[in-house]
């Protein structure tokens, strides 16, 4: 009984290390581009090319990983699957970052997490008319109530953008596309990719993509004289949006849908907090506040629904705890009896959009090297 609580104490110190590190991550990924795009602090207000470096380099490095270390092994791509279900999902990708990343340049960080409060909106409407979800009241008047909550908060926007504000929006729909691409495309052909799999054949089709917006409005302009361009500076940056993916998929691994989502709703607070101590232009309201917590509320109450659907069709998961104790027995392989590609997939398909987030769903961190079938 002493090893056994021995180990499950040093499972519960690991798994709040890695939740740290998942928050501190995702918070730094948001900080780190708003400073970096502001014409207030870095000045390198180039949200594509942002966007083109975080790719170019996730798609490199997977590379390396992949087909020279061969630290994991690629899926069975054929060129239909490539052309039908991989290309679309990395437009939708790259529109979601590059949208996302230009509504830094009008708005603040804080209305930004306020506005992502309407991500499940999005994917919920984008699911009922995919025919991926079913129109449900309790469903619907909840996400009715998210909705009045960020009117709320815009309204009491002290420095509203429209421009800024549509850009998110139209960030928000794009990446609600793509979750429900992924869906309906990747996983019904049982096509499981982890992150790292996923950034080899996503990141290089999403830099493509970019490539032509990026050549029409920024390149242009980036021939200016005044423009600086720091490589340590984008190199630390595409290095935490790349930490930030494996970190997020640790996390899920480990702990779930349920604490990746708790988890969530604390990185959104503090990175409202500290988006007004960093950057002291970003004004918070009262009304801001409040409509937010209705919000917030509305998002609460969808993981719940969520998660109960899936705890309702679906056996249930051992926890950590048990896990822990059932490593401490020879006779039982723990390998594969395991499986959380539900619990994974229902995380990344409703969770709150992140600049950086998950590609797609993955199965377990065990299955990483593993050579196909």
């Amino acid at each position: 009984m002493g090893i056994t609580s021995t180990m499950m104490t040093r499972q519960h110190v690991l798994t709040y290390m890695y939740l740290l590190v998942y928050i501190s991550l995702s918070s730094g990924v948001i900080l780190y581009n708003k400073w970096v795009l502001s014409t207030l602090y870095f000045n390198f207000p180039f949200p594509i090319t942002l966007t083109m470096i975080h790719m170019a380099f996730s798609g490199a490095v997977a590379f390396v990983l992949i087909r020279v270390l061969k630290v994991v092994s690629p899926v069975k791509m054929t060129f239909h699957i490539y052309a039908t279900c991989v290309v679309p999902i990395s437009a939708f990708f790259a529109a979601s970052l590059w949208f996302g990343n230009t509504a830094y340049l009008y708005i603040s960080v804080a209305f930004i997490q306020m506005l992502k409060a309407l991500m499940p909106v999005a994917t919920f409407l984008t699911a009922v008319s995919w025919g991926t979800e079913k129109l449900r009241c309790d469903v619907f008047w909840n996400m009715v109530l998210v909705s009045v909550g960020v009117v709320v908060s815009s309204y009491g926007e002290i420095h509203f953008n429209v421009i800024g504000t549509v850009y998110q929006v139209t960030g928000i729909v794009a990446e609600a596309l793509r979750l429900v691409l992924t869906q309906v495309l990747l996983q019904k052909k049982g096509l499981t990719l982890n992150p790292i799999t996923s950034l080899y054949y996503i990141a290089p089709c999403s830099f493509v993509f970019l490539f032509v917006p990026w050549y029409i409005l920024e390149k242009p302009e980036m021939e200016a004289p005044h423009m600086q361009f720091n490589f340590w500076i984008f190199f630390s940056n595409a290095l935490c949006a790349l930490a930030l993916n494996l970190a997020t998929f640790l996390v899920i691994g480990r702990t779930g849908a349920v604490t990746i989502r708790v988890a969530g709703v604390l990185k959104d607070w503090i990175l409202i907090t500290l988006s007004t101590v960093l950057f002291p232009e970003s004004k918070i309201t009262g009304l801001n506040i409040i409509g937010y917590a209705i919000a917030l509320i509305g998002v609460v109450f969808y993981n719940y629904l969520k998660l109960r659907d899936v705890r309702t069709h679906q056996p249930p998961i051992p926890s950590i705890q048990e896990e822990s104790v059932k490593e401490l027995l020879p006779e039982k392989k723990l390998d594969d009896d395991v499986n959380v590609n539900e619990e994974w997939n229902d995380s990344v398909y409703y969770t709150n959009f992140d600049e950086e987030a998950p590609l797609m769903a993955s199965s377990r961190l065990s299955h990483l090297g593993r050579k196909p079938a």
